[in-house]
This record gives structure tokens, sequence and C-alpha cells, in this order.
């Protein structure tokens, strides 16, 4: 059974291994990937490896913890100036700083997330959907006419992460067919056109009740 690290000495292996598994998946990809390779860039034998993993899943589990974990640090400080946005502004702004985010430190992470539907990624999700969840609620408070969306959750949901997709689809292709910029420009001005035209919907709607029932105290 492998042990947790309570040393800092300890705390510095572990981590190594964990970092040396990203780099690991970004050449080989998780099937490729041996645990002696990943003990090899770490600068750790194999059986120290061992005592704090039991085998190269449980360093791919942490990795997916660690991201996730970045991913919320990243966003959570953008929050109070992307609730005071338009909503056009605010998705560009989110899918530009996302970008960066993933691109940093040589790509680790754009070289992994790739790989994330063979790493059981979704079980880990929860921190960074309760995180996005949370920014659109906030995002709902500053600004009420948009509570006026019909089934917000669902489309909130479909908006987040079909970006996210679309955002690392993008930055994985080789030779995109369009530049990241026409990229976030398109998906925010989608969003930006939904929900106006909710606001429209929902406005169209009032005033033909008012006029219904004018209509009705007149009989």
């Amino acid at each position: 059974m492998a042990r947790k690290p309570r040393q800092e000495r300890a705390k510095a292996t572990v981590n190594a291994i964990v970092e040396a598994g990203f780099i690991a998946m970004a050449e080989r990809g998780p099937s490729a990937t041996t645990t002696r390779q990943i003990a090899d860039i770490a600068g750790v034998g194999v059986g120290s490896l061992y005592e704090y993993f039991d085998n190269k899943e449980a360093i791919f589990s942490v990795m997916s913890e660690r991201f996730v974990a970045d991913t919320v640090a990243m966003i959570q400080p953008l929050v109070p100036d992307l609730v005071r946005m338009p909503i056009a502004d605010a998705i560009k702004e989110l899918l530009n700083s996302f970008r960066d985010f993933l691109q940093e430190d040589g790509g680790r992470y754009l070289n992994c997330i790739q790989y994330a539907m063979t790493l059981d990624f979704e079980m880990y999700l929860e921190p960074l959907q309760k995180t996005l969840s949370e920014l659109v609620t906030q995002y709902l408070m500053h600004h009420p006419e948009t509570l006026q969306i019909r089934s917000i959750p669902t489309m909130s949901y479909i908006m987040i992460n079909g970006g996210i997709f679309a955002v690392v689809r993008h930055l994985t292709d080789p030779n995109p067919p369009i530049g990241f910029d026409e990229l976030a420009d398109g998906l925010a001005r989608m969003v930006g056109h939904y929900t106006e035209q909710e606001i429209q919907i929902a406005k169209a709607t009032r005033d033909r009740l008012s006029k219904e029932g004018e209509g009705q105290e007149k009989e």
C-alpha cells in the first residue's frame, strides 16, 4: 500500500513524480507511459516511486486532481471582473485566460488534456463544475435581466462544456481552420445573441400577457 508523504523531502519527491508524469504523458500518451519512464524523468528510483504510488494510474489520478485545482485557482480571481462585464466580453476574457493557462509551462496541461477521456477525467471535475456554476450564478445576480433566460442550468451546461471542448480541440489541432481570436469571438457572439434573444422573448411575452389582461378588464 502506497504511503502519504509527510516530510518536506517526501512531498518534494511526490511532486517531482507528478510533474514527471505530465512530461511522460505529453511525450508518449497514457498507454505508452510506464512507471519506470516517470521515475527516470523524476530522477528517482522505481522503488521510491512505488512508496507513494501503487501504479501509473494512481499518478494519473493525482495529475487530474492537480489540473482541476489549478484551473479553479486560475478562474477564481477573474470572477469579480467577469461578472461585471457584458456577457460577450466576459466569455472572451474567460476563454483567453483558459487558453493562456493551458499553454503555460510549455503547454504541460494542454499536452495532457487531450487524453482526458482515457483517464476517467470526469471523476475529478466536481470542483471545477462548482466554480463555473458559482460564476454563472454571480453573473446572473449582477445582471438581473439574464434571469429571464429559459432553462438556465441546461444552457449553462451546454455552453460551458461546449466552449471548453472547442478551446481544447482548437489548441490541440496542428492546423486549425480558424484563428483562436475568431473562435473566441464566435462563441462570445453566439452566447450574447442567445441571451439577447431570450430577453426579447421574455419581454414580448410580458407585453402580450399585459395586453390580454387589459382586454379582460375592459370586458
